[in-house]
């Protein structure tokens, strides 16, 4: 339908068609408001942020800096295996084996971690590099591709491969490399800290707790060190500095239990196994009713858990997204410095700077205790964390837009002039994070919602590992599908704007 309407452009198509969707998800969505008396609750909250108690969590300083090394000991350790790789990504079954990591949740993987390992330090660093470490061999790759070669053909005859590669590759790309391991560490604190919901000893162990028992100072207080920690990393998190600190998270570890190697032997060779394959001791006793029993436990887990949390989870998803994407635009505008000035504009910043700060786990977390469970509570927090993010980095480059001398500083001359150049970006980046999105939707099964994620706690709480991975396999696909899509949507704009440039030389050239 909206392809007969060739008056609207093709991100307006785009825009409408994400709304519609939206809408008819969320007719079908569970958003009751089921707390008898939200309003109190809001009104606690607020007045613990009004006067936080910074003294009344014993290990407050000890929870951030365990926040701290957690994320920097697993961006460390994702480096060192995701880095090399990225070497060797264009080969289809690395590129296949990153994509199933990454696009399971951290919580996942320490959920998993956990059953091996228990809770022990190495669970959460595990948890944050595992995931970590595809995602820096696609990105490293991805950007590599854009480093020019013309560097490497001027250097003298007979200079080695490493040398080559480095003075002549990497030097090229460093600074986007650096740029995006520090993003990557920010990511990985927020990460670190919901671990802490799981049992780990962060700050979101005691945020949790707080809040659970009605401490609303004592939450608040943790909450605003946390928003200060994401805040400051540019003045503490110095190049120079961090080798120390790395040597100092590893030696200020908790203590890490001995590891029976009897129990790991029985978890990966019978308890992750299907029902099915668990009494199998060879391939030859693998015969027409094993496999009959196989397919009858697959079917019936994905007709019963793994389709009805799909469902659930794109209905989140999807809504999500759209919202998002009104708080990004709105949050794009009240920030930008050439319509609002620049005292509102950096009270939006900042504003926009503790949404995105606060994880969406947390957040939904503070929504369901106001609200009731519902997936009312996941969208509010997705669609505010992701929101913030995206119009953080689209006001980057509306300040840096070159206005003509018509530009009147009003609302309609920044939809005319500035929103129309930094829309694409805008819904590059929107497409991006609906990867991510997907990935903390199915997290919030933890909290209730019947997303894929809370058939995958049930399985691990219920001792049904095979059921579990089984899932997290589900969730793995989907994540990928919908990445595949999401590219797709971004091509067929840069298609589409190639065809019209083609169209408007050949117009020129028959003058």
């Amino acid at each position: 339908m909206l392809k007969s309407l060739p008056f609207i452009g093709y991100w307006q198509k785009v825009t409408l068609s994400l709304w519609l969707i939206a809408t008819l998800c969320f007719y079908f969505s569970d958003t009751e408001v089921i707390s008898l008396d939200p309003w109190h609750e809001f009104r606690l909250m607020i007045e613990g942020f009004i006067r936080p108690d910074f003294f009344a969590t014993e290990y407050l300083l000890e929870a951030l800096w365990q926040t701290v090394s957690f994320a920097l000991l697993g961006v460390t350790l994702g480096l060192l295996w995701g880095g090399p790789l990225a070497l060797i990504y264009s080969n289809r079954f690395v590129a296949m084996l990153c994509a199933v990591a990454r696009s399971i949740h951290e919580i996942f993987w320490a959920l998993l971690f956990l059953q091996i390992f228990g809770l022990s330090p190495i669970t959460g660093i595990l948890a944050i590099a595992l995931p970590y470490g595809a995602t820096f061999a696609r990105v490293f790759h991805d950007i590599l591709l854009q480093s020019p070669r013309t560097t490497v053909q001027t250097l003298p005859f007979g200079t080695d491969r490493v040398s080559r590669y480095f003075y002549g590759r990497i030097s090229h790309v460093i600074i986007p490399v650096m740029a995006y391991i520090r993003y990557r560490f920010e990511c990985a604190l927020r990460s670190s800290a919901v671990l802490g919901f799981i049992g780990m000893p962060t700050l979101g162990f005691y945020l949790e707790t707080a809040y659970r028992q009605g401490h609303y100072h004592e939450g608040a207080a943790l909450l605003m060190m946390f928003i200060v920690l994401i805040g400051t990393i540019s003045f503490w998190c110095r190049p120079r500095l961090i080798l120390i600190y790395i040597i100092v998270a590893l030696t200020s570890l908790p203590d890490i239990p001995p590891l029976d190697g009897a129990l790991l032997w029985r978890f990966i060779s019978q308890d992750i196994l299907p029902p099915a394959l668990q009494s199998v001791t060879s391939w030859s006793q693998i015969d027409l009713g094993v496999i009959d029993s196989l397919s009858k436990w697959s079917l019936k887990l994905l007709e019963e858990q793994a389709l009805p949390g799909i469902a659930v989870t794109l209905l989140l998803a999807l809504v999500s997204l759209a919202m998002a994407h009104g708080v990004s635009v709105v949050g794009a505008v009240m920030a930008s410095r050439v319509l609002t000035g620049m005292l509102f504009s950096r009270v939006s910043h900042l504003s926009l700077l503790i949404l995105r700060s606060v994880p969406e786990y947390i957040f939904a977390f503070i929504f369901m205790m106001l609200l009731g469970p519902s997936m009312l509570p996941a969208m509010l927090a997705l669609a505010l964390h992701n929101g913030a993010l995206i119009a953080y980095l689209t006001v980057r480059q509306s300040d840096t837009t070159l206005l003509s001398s018509h530009y009147n500083g009003k609302i309609d001359g920044y939809c005319y002039e500035v929103l129309p150049q930094i829309y694409p970006n805008l819904m590059g980046l929107l497409f991006y994070r609906f990867e991510v999105i997907l990935r903390e939707t199915a997290i919030f099964g933890m909290l209730g919602v019947a997303s894929l994620g809370f058939y995958i706690d049930s399985g691990f709480s219920e001792i049904r590992y095979s059921s579990a991975l089984y899932l997290m396999g589900c969730t793995a696909l989907l994540n990928i599908i919908v990445d595949i899509i999401s590219r797709r949507l971004l091509t067929a704009n840069n298609t589409v704007q190639a065809s019209c440039s083609r169209q408007s030389a050949n117009e020129w050239l028959n003058r």
